[in-house]
């Protein structure tokens, strides 16, 4: 394992991008955080966070390794300053428009951030000698794929969401630069994250939200719903060991590419019921939910459920957070942040 010093994550301010970085700060790596704290969701969770990171920075001394800066991935400008003045050793892209079904509504976003923003950190990392580029895919890309579990090798060229579509591109894109100019890169497939500081577009922060003020619930494709819910602390742990793990040349099954590319899972690797989902979210509140039963919502997919094997062969890591302990810590949290 290479001994990482100076990171560079996009979307600091981000669910991920908040653990990752106090995770690399508490072992002792110098920081820079980069986001634009868009409106996508409200910029105050996000303040909060970086708020967060500077209180821990202080309590750990350790403020003189740790910048933010507010910044848009899209600005090519400010994207190339920004390498040029430092030398990093590995970037860690987090950064991105996310969401499924807001894709649906506003396109554009996706373009700017995940697409013409994901370029320029490629060509920041091109042309800085970056020795690790490490970014957000999704388990979207997997879209109406069948077979389960989700493997890397499966063919992935049919997403059902613009979202979906634009970090199959980054994939492409990564390989793309692996090829010409030999930058080691690794994408990582996260399988539905959750946990305390979470994102509140996500399901089980408006189940909790409704539950405890006694609001009903809609319960899409009937409840049939799986996912391979995937905790905060279990990604983040992926995310640094991956981050030691360069990938070298190799050939790819059934091509003759031979570059130093990569591709992860990164999932609970047990999926579970929506019903088991939101019994856990119950307990945690103490209060029944008011279901209204739905049928499955565009761009939504039934099942996801990853194969990690080689990310437990590379990296030694399996992510073993219950989704009954897990939601457990959030509502804990969010009652606490929100003073319910």
């Amino acid at each position: 394992m290479w001994n990482v010093r100076k990171i560079l994550i996009t979307g600091s301010a981000g669910f991920i991008g908040h653990y990752l970085a106090k995770a690399l700060l508490a072992r002792g790596d110098v920081v820079v955080g980069i986001d634009n704290l868009n409106d996508y969701y409200d910029p105050q969770l996000k303040k909060d966070r970086l708020k967060a990171l500077d209180i821990f920075a202080q309590i750990q001394h350790v403020q003189d390794r740790y910048r933010f800066v507010e910044l848009d991935l899209a600005d090519k400008f400010g994207m190339a300053k920004l390498f040029q003045e430092n030398q990093f050793d590995v970037v860690v892209n987090l950064g991105a428009q996310a969401g499924v079904r807001y894709s649906l509504d506003n396109p554009s976003a996706y373009v700017d951030s995940n697409l013409v923003g994901f370029v320029n950190v490629l060509e920041g990392c091109r042309h800085n000698k970056i020795k690790h580029l490490v970014y957000a895919s999704s388990s979207s890309v997997y879209g109406m794929n069948a077979k389960q579990p989700f493997s890397t090798e499966d063919c992935v060229d049919y997403p059902i969401s613009l979202y979906a579509a634009t970090k199959k591109s980054n994939e492409l894109m990564a390989h793309t630069y692996s090829h010409l100019f030999d930058l080691p890169t690794t994408g990582l497939r996260f399988f539905t994250v959750y946990g305390p500081f979470g994102r509140p577009d996500m399901a089980y922060f408006k189940f909790t939200k409704a539950i405890l003020e006694g609001q009903s619930i809609d319960i899409y494709n009937y409840g049939e719903m799986k996912r391979d819910f995937t905790y905060i602390d279990d990604i983040v742990e992926g995310v640094v060991r991956v981050m030691g793990c360069i990938p070298k040349p190799q050939k790819i099954k059934s091509t003759n590419s031979c570059s130093p590319y990569k591709i992860y899972n990164i999932g609970n690797n047990q999926p579970v019921t929506l019903r088991r989902f939101v019994s856990a979210i119950e307990t945690a509140c103490g209060k029944k939910a008011n279901e209204n039963h739905m049928p499955m919502q565009p761009g939504d997919v039934p099942v996801t459920y990853a194969d990690i094997d080689e990310l437990v062969a590379d990296t030694g890591f399996k992510p073993s957070t219950t989704v009954e302990q897990g939601i457990a810590n959030f509502v804990t949290w969010y009652k606490d942040y929100y003073g319910k």
